[in-house]
């Protein structure tokens, strides 16, 4: 029984920790994506306003 016992709470400390360690993980990749997004998203303004400038000179 004590035998059952400690390998259920080993169990629930490894999910644990690996439930924390993915929150870090899910976290950096939100972040990366986010940054990618907002370059893109930059580049893509900033293509339009020039694009809308030369049309304007024109």
């Amino acid at each position: 029984m004590d035998v059952l016992l400690a390998l259920m709470l080993r169990s629930v400390y490894l999910v644990d920790a690996l439930l924390m360690d993915s929150r870090q993980v899910i976290g950096l990749v939100a972040a990366f994506l986010a940054a990618v997004l907002a370059a893109r998203l930059g580049w893509h303004g900033t293509d339009r306003a020039l694009a809308r400038r030369q049309r304007s000179e024109d």
